[in-house]
């Protein structure tokens, strides 16, 4: 009995430039496969040298604080004396500066930087003029900050100093503007400064999330019945609430970081007041004011003190609004 089967030819193939193909698209397929695994660990080297150059900030920061930590310890947020003479130093005037002087920032930028975002996103103007209002607002970014300063010391201080006077005059009972004589450079025209600056963060930020937000939420929400008010506040701003918590946060975190315009305006005063007609001082004035001229040891420690105090609150506020965040989808999903 003969067998008639013939070896196998592996190596033939109906379609002749059947294999030749696949090893392109396999070679193909790898050299993509090595790309994007290695742009991957490119973007994941960068994270980390952001992560390790902020941690060795803190360190180096830490480390020129430890002489005012060890002879002052905590007791130093609470404590009011700044002497420097005496070498007796206290966080509390210029914490309490900061973080009035950024939210009375936040309160006027925040629904004045979203009302600006609403306009500048949806059908309230002609395209034209939203995309040149936008423009002009994101300009005010681009000032120096040391010109907001000045053009805050030789024209709104004078425009704003008759409204401070007749709020000191009239409403001189409430304990916010009770003073004996306001003189432009105080808490409120900081913190109005302030607003100013953060506006384009403010304004910028939230008009992207509005724009991103799809447009089928807004034609859904005006097929139902719903009015364009009602369409922007029950459908587009809870939809991209986290973003604009994102933007006020970013904007938070400039206020309480700003330098030369609040020193140029504050009045720099270490003295708590509960009147916002009164002069006051941040932790970024003071670091700014006395930096330069402090003696090694003990107050260059007091200084950094503040820049690590400053690094914990503007941490602290980041941290509160990833669990407002967070709370808010939890209780929408």
């Amino acid at each position: 009995m003969t067998n008639s089967s013939k070896p196998t030819d592996y190596n033939s193939s109906p379609h002749p430039n059947f294999g030749e193909e696949n090893f392109e698209l396999i070679a193909k397929d790898g050299m993509k496969g090595w790309f994007d695994q290695g742009f991957t660990w490119l973007v994941y080297t960068f994270a980390a040298i952001t992560v390790a150059v902020l941690f060795v900030m803190s360190w180096i920061i830490f480390q020129e604080a430890r002489p005012a930590i060890a002879k002052f310890g905590i007791e130093f947020l609470w404590e009011q004396d700044w002497d420097v003479n005496n070498e007796v130093f206290g966080a509390l005037p210029y914490i309490y500066g900061t973080i009035i002087s950024s939210a009375i920032a936040i309160l006027f930028a925040f629904p004045i930087g979203l009302a600006i975002a609403l306009v500048t996103s949806e059908n309230f103007l002609l395209p034209a003029v939203q995309t040149t209002l936008a423009f002009i607002v994101q300009l005010i970014a681009a000032i120096p900050s040391v010109i907001v300063g000045l053009w805050g010391v030789f024209i709104f201080i004078p425009v704003l100093l008759p409204l401070q006077k007749w709020l000191a005059n009239y409403f001189g009972w409430i304990p916010l503007f009770n003073t004996t004589e306001p003189f432009g450079t105080n808490m409120l025209t900081a913190g109005i400064i302030l607003a100013i600056m953060i506006l384009p963060t403010m304004a910028a930020i939230s008009r992207d999330v509005l724009l991103a937000i799809p447009k089928e939420l807004r034609s859904s929400s005006m097929a139902l019945g719903s009015t364009r008010w009602e369409t922007i506040f029950r459908v587009l701003l809870p939809a991209g609430f986290s973003g604009i918590v994102s933007a006020a946060m970013l904007s938070l975190g400039r206020a309480l970081g700003e330098t030369m315009a609040v020193t140029m305006v504050i009045g720099n005063s270490s003295q708590i007041s509960a009147s916002l007609l009164d002069p006051a001082y941040t932790i970024p004035s003071v670091i700014a004011n006395e930096f330069a001229e402090a003696d090694p040891g003990l107050h260059i420690g007091a200084l950094t003190y503040l820049g690590l105090v400053l690094f914990g609150v503007t941490l602290a506020v980041n941290i509160v609004a990833v669990l407002l965040v967070q709370w808010v989808r939890q209780k929408n999903s």
